[in-house]
């Protein structure tokens, strides 16, 4: 679901039998997220981001407290939140709550929600510490600001790298399946087949 002002994608993935759940990137607009929780039941198991900008993690440290849930995010991103307050400036929202990595998300990290496993992607690139999830049981790939529909992330903020990002698109994505699910931190979802033959960035890898 679309959150915060820059439209962050937030995802809310819930098992049926055990009712815990795991979020992706809650970044705003706190009572959407829970409303989507308490309708369905839902106990957060983990809180993950997928990378330090401040539209991905404006409503994290309110998400902890509301559930207690630990939060998963690459370390190698602390430089991100420790610029909050910079980057709410950027945007012109109130500086939000300062998140706390509880759990280090590091390349190989696995979380287990019902019969599916999360499997952290690091992908550096759009910033040093960018994640992807990719969660094979469901054939989805929750690719953060990494990967676009017709796009990739951007590389000129602070920690960005343009050719770190492809290195990270070619080496970690491209070879998922062509029918994966990607679902992107802003946009509409799309698949790795269709990236591979017409997002105009991946032409070149």
């Amino acid at each position: 679901m679309p959150v915060g002002p820059l439209r962050c994608n937030c995802s809310i993935f819930g098992d049926e039998q055990t009712r815990e759940a795991i979020v992706v990137d809650p970044g705003g607009d706190i009572s959407v997220i829970t409303a989507v929780l308490e309708k369905h039941s839902l106990k957060v198991k983990a809180i993950v981001i997928t990378h330090g900008h401040i539209d991905h993690v404006a409503a994290a440290a309110e998400l902890k407290a509301l559930t207690q849930a630990p939060v998963y995010m690459n370390e190698r991103d602390q430089e991100q939140l420790d610029m909050g307050e910079l980057q709410a400036n950027w945007i012109g929202i109130p500086v939000p709550g300062k998140v706390e990595i509880d759990t280090p998300a590091v390349d190989g990290t696995v979380l287990g929600l019902g019969s599916a496993a999360f499997h952290v992607l690091h992908t550096p690139g759009h910033t040093k510490g960018s994640l992807c999830l990719w969660i094979p049981e469901e054939n989805k790939l929750v690719a953060g600001d990494t990967l676009f529909r017709d796009s990739i992330g951007r590389t000129d903020l602070p920690g960005g790298d343009g050719r770190v990002i492809l290195s990270s698109i070619k080496t970690r994505l491209l070879d998922l399946p062509d029918s994966a699910v990607v679902i992107p931190g802003h946009g509409e979802s799309t698949t790795i087949g269709r990236e591979k033959a017409l997002n105009p960035f991946l032409r070149q890898l």
